[in-house]
């Protein structure tokens, strides 16, 4: 034992820096890993609560005012319903904000589908004007219970009596109106009613979708909301953040373990004669194996543990999300199992890697074997001898061919190190696209920046020379916004007409052509993968009882309403319905122009009859993503240095040999440097050069991936700029060559005995 502490001592004092890196690493790993864990807990459990104790509707219907609803309770498969309500659309103010809200009458706390109370109290008949918000709503509004909203244009006053958390899909900003709800008696001019349905079976939903519109007719249902929608958009940007940290998280584990095996390979090839005399001594192979898999365990251990303490004491002082994330994920049931199977699972699976790369000690034979002085693969191959003759420098083209004289020695280092490079490649391409919707939102699919919507007091002449009369505004598109069922009835989708033929909306387009002709559209990816249809293909649907046919000529990348969308003109739509007028404006502003200053001369501008807001964009959700990146980054880092100094101390070594023949030659102490420095650093280019070519198109087919799958469809993924690609070659590059430098003129000055006795 006492030799085996003796050999893990000495070990540690020659890789110091190795060994903090390792530890360094590990730490980065599980934390990144840990965080990915609670953000998976943080999507899921806040609304899966909220559903869970508000005996949530699996299906929420918007009908017409005179349809008869009351019979869905009838339904087979229908356990309990909420209502029917009575619901108006109206605009509420509140301290310089405003807000499109729907007005919910509600007699007493409904038993589906009931408000969870986060403050104040619930409706009460003695206060005829109170209502209680949806708590996003009440945020957006800066509204508290005491509060008083106005609605604009009237004189109507309405006092906040409470604020409550909801099942239902939340507030957002020009996309989804807010849930207020109030006495019967405040919803004074009914457009509709709501009604939610409770399921015996959840699975059964697009059935019973199906019978409500078979029994009530299409003519009647507005809009259909379901749970599985509104999860998805309650998990929304925090399941994206865990897939991007847990992605991340493995693949530098798995570089991480790569990297240690490499560096006790090529630990154990300069240490054979250490090995040797330790076996002649007495240790068995399995004490030999046990030396090096204890210490990088130890290792392990430690960056683990420290990362599961620093989550569990700071994870939640963490500023934003990440931090909510955290200490949500603390308060729930699997917290403490995640919390140790995580670091355990990491520090088993270096160790697997370790015991590999270990098991090969335990297989050197107790008597040293002479090594060759000049083994047939180190002879100089004819482009080199060329090059020699060439008059290139000796140092250059003796580098070159050390760092590629082996094959599969040589491919193991590139291939070890060009990993976590190519992690990296990802992480800045992942960058780099969440800048490209802030740099370059109309390539986005975000041509425009502002929403306007005009109260009835306004004509459309009256509302187009009041937005076109900013200098500012470049661009005002008129559109109309509809709920429309699907071919089945099972699901709502928005059918959006914006722009005119003379006018046309600039769609960005990922497929197809822009729709120029009668009854042609574009769609978004979720659109498409709802009804399985492509581009080319022809799609019906209908708003209220009226059928829209549309062709679909193209893909348009969508981010609202998980690109649930088909978008055409608004002449299109008026051929199906000459009646319809425009109902909003979407505003493409001057470049440079701020969208929160023009929307608030329009608002100042409109003098209470126009409600603006700024187009969300799905980049600003994602900004913890950012530092999440840095994060990974410098992890990787990490891991690209453990490898560096594997692959320069093995290099170093295996000099000694040559070090004789490099000073009979007659090459100086520098030039000798120079091989070893040249060496390291062609390793570094080629994987540099493998890691570019093989990440980028990784990169994109990943974020596209993730584009799809979120209903925002394929061709939003950006790589980054060439300068920066440069400028990550360069650093690891320049980088291997600093690190390579001092070892390598360390060795080109050893004494002739000393190279003697490490030849021997």
């Amino acid at each position: 034992m006492r030799a085996t502490l003796r050999w893990a001592h000495s070990d540690l004092r020659t890789h110091r820096g190795e060994a903090l890196f390792l530890v360094l690493a590990t730490a980065g790993i599980v934390a990144s890993l840990l965080l990915a864990t609670a953000l998976f807990g943080y999507a899921t459990n806040p609304w899966q609560r909220v559903f869970a104790q508000a005996h949530g509707a699996h299906v929420t219907l918007h009908t017409t005012a005179s349809a008869d609803a009351g019979k869905l309770a009838g339904l087979d498969g229908v356990d309990s319903v909420s209502g029917p309500h009575p619901t108006a659309s109206v605009t509420l103010a509140s301290r310089g904000s405003r807000a499109s809200v729907e007005l919910r009458g509600t007699a007493g706390r409904p038993g589906v589908g009931r408000p969870l109370i986060t403050s104040g109290r619930w409706l009460d008949p003695a206060v005829p004007d109170g209502v209680v918000l949806e708590s996003r709503l009440a945020a957006a509004l800066l509204a508290a219970p005491g509060d008083t909203l106005t609605v604009p244009g009237t004189t109507r006053r309405l006092t906040v009596v409470g604020v409550a958390d909801s099942a239902e899909p939340r507030y957002r900003p020009g996309e989804r109106p807010g849930l207020v709800w109030a006495p019967p008696s405040a919803v004074t001019d009914p457009g509709g009613q709501v009604i939610g349905l409770r399921l015996t079976d959840p699975g059964d939903t697009g059935y019973a979708v199906q019978r409500a519109v078979t029994v009530l007719g299409a003519g009647a249902i507005g809009e259909v909301a379901t749970w599985q929608q509104a999860r998805a958009e309650a998990q929304g940007d925090n399941r994206l953040l865990g897939q991007v940290l847990g992605l991340f998280g493995l693949g530098a584990l798995i570089a991480a373990g790569f990297a240690v095996h490499g560096a006790i390979g090529t630990r154990i090839r300069g240490h054979l004669r250490d090995i040797s005399v330790l076996k002649a001594i007495g240790f068995t192979p399995g004490q030999v194996v046990r030396v090096f898999l204890v210490q990088h365990l130890v290792y392990a251990l430690l960056g683990a543990v420290a990362a599961a303490v620093l989550t569990e004491a700071l994870g939640s002082a963490v500023p934003g999300r990440l931090g909510d994330a955290v200490g949500v994920w603390q308060g729930l049931p699997g917290h403490t199992a995640a919390l140790v199977a995580v670091p355990v699972g990491a520090v088993l699976f270096i160790g697997a890697t370790t015991g590999l790369a270990a098991w090969r000690a335990g297989r050197v034979p107790p008597v040293p074997v002479p090594r060759p002085a000049a083994p047939p693969a180190a002879r100089l191959s004819g482009a080199a001898r060329r090059a020699l003759g060439s008059r290139v420098p000796p140092a250059l083209v003796l580098g070159w061919h050390k760092a590629f004289t082996r094959r599969s020695r040589s491919l193991g280092a590139v291939a070890r190190l060009a990993l976590p490079l190519l992690l990296i490649v990802v992480a800045m391409s992942a960058w780099t696209t969440l800048d490209r919707f802030h740099s370059a939102p109309e390539r986005m699919g975000l041509p425009t920046a502002l929403s306007v919507r005009a109260d009835a007091a306004l004509g459309e002449r009256e509302v187009r020379a009041l937005l076109e009369r900013d200098p500012e505004v470049a661009a005002a598109y008129p559109g109309v916004e509809v709920a429309a069922l699907v071919p089945g009835q099972t699901a709502t989708i928005a059918l959006r007409g914006l722009g005119t033929r003379q006018e046309p909306y600039p769609f960005t387009l990922a497929e197809g052509r822009a729709a120029r002709g009668p009854d042609e559209a574009v769609a978004g990816q979720g659109l498409l993968d709802l009804l399985h249809v492509r581009v080319g293909d022809w799609v019906r649907m209908t708003v209220g009882d009226r059928p829209h046919i549309l062709h679909i000529v193209g893909r348009s990348i969508e981010p609202e309403n998980a690109g649930r969308t088909v978008s055409t003109s608004l002449d299109t739509l008026r051929a199906n319905d000459p009646g319809l007028r425009p109902t909003l404006h979407q505003l493409r502003l001057d470049p440079g122009a701020d969208p929160e200053a023009v929307a608030g001369r329009l608002a100042e501008a409109g003098r209470g009859h126009l409600d603006v807001h700024t187009v969300a964009n799905p980049a600003d959700g994602l900004s913890p993503l950012r530092g999440v990146v840095l994060g990974l980054i410098v992890v990787l880092a990490l891991i690209g240095l453990i490898e560096l100094l594997t692959a320069i101390g093995g290099t170093v070594r295996e000099g000694e040999r040559d070090l004789l023949a490099l000073k009979a030659v007659g090459l100086s102490p520098r030039q000798i440097t120079a091989v070893t420095v040249t060496a390291a650093s062609g390793t570094a280019l080629a994987a540099v050069l493998v890691a570019t070519a093989l990440g980028l198109p990784l990169a994109h087919w990943l974020i596209d991936a993730q584009g799809r799958s979120s209903g925002i469809g394929a061709g939003i993924a950006r790589g980054p700029s060439p300068a920066l690609l440069l400028l990550l070659g360069a650093a690891a590059v320049l980088g291997a060559a600093a690190l390579a430098a001092l070892p390598a003129a360390r060795a080109a000055r050893r004494r002739l005995a000393d190279t003697l006795s490490a030849v021997a």
